[in-house]
């Protein structure tokens, strides 16, 4: 019943953007902003608590978040697809982006902010491409997370990293660019 009553409030209070929202009542919520376009979706698992800033900077955009995940605060931004699994831990000040933000070539950047801000934003130039971060991954602070990784089970990525490739299972990387510095040993696991 309460995540009946939790699935209805929620969309009037963010507006009409979402075409699902699924919240369980279990779910900590702290957001600091919800923006975005119409149609996007947010799912929530189970026993997690999300203080983030999330934007859905397309309509369609989705943002899925796992059972027993803690995000703290940080920032995820997406045009297409943000997956985060189960038993995950984002430490504060991450920023996940899925997409480039802008095209490469000036001519089509000029205009560029006042189109997002306006809504009208041409996305066809930029770069998007999804995000994949599997179960058990602990994600250290100020990490910066870009298009198109997906994070294997049970990764730790270091303290102040960019993420630009996919990361191994059970592999601690750390770096600008991140690499791989161990793997994780099977008792540790």
């Amino acid at each position: 019943m309460k995540n009946r009553i939790i699935n209805l409030l929620l969309p009037m209070i963010f507006g009409s953007r979402f075409a699902e929202f699924n919240i369980t009542a279990s779910t900590k919520l702290a957001f600091w902003r919800i923006q975005g376009g119409k149609k996007c979706v947010l799912k929530v698992g189970d026993f997690s608590t999300v203080r983030a800033f999330l934007s859905f900077e397309k309509s369609q955009s989705e943002i899925t978040i796992g059972r027993q995940t803690y995000i703290g605060k940080c920032h995820l931004i997406t045009s297409t697809r943000i997956f985060v699994g189960n038993n995950v831990l984002i430490s504060w000040g991450v920023t996940i982006v899925d997409h480039d933000s802008h095209s490469i070539s000036y001519s089509q950047r000029t205009q560029d902010i006042f189109d997002w801000k306006n809504g009208s934003k041409n996305w066809s130039n930029v770069v998007c491409k999804p995000i994949h971060i599997s179960d058990k991954v602990w994600i250290g602070f100020n990490v910066i997370i870009l298009k198109g990784v997906t994070i294997g089970e049970g990764a730790i990525v270091g303290a102040g990293s960019v993420v630009t490739k996919d990361v191994p299972a059970w592999t601690i990387v750390a770096g600008n660019p991140a690499k791989a510095i161990r793997e994780i040993p099977e008792n540790e696991r």
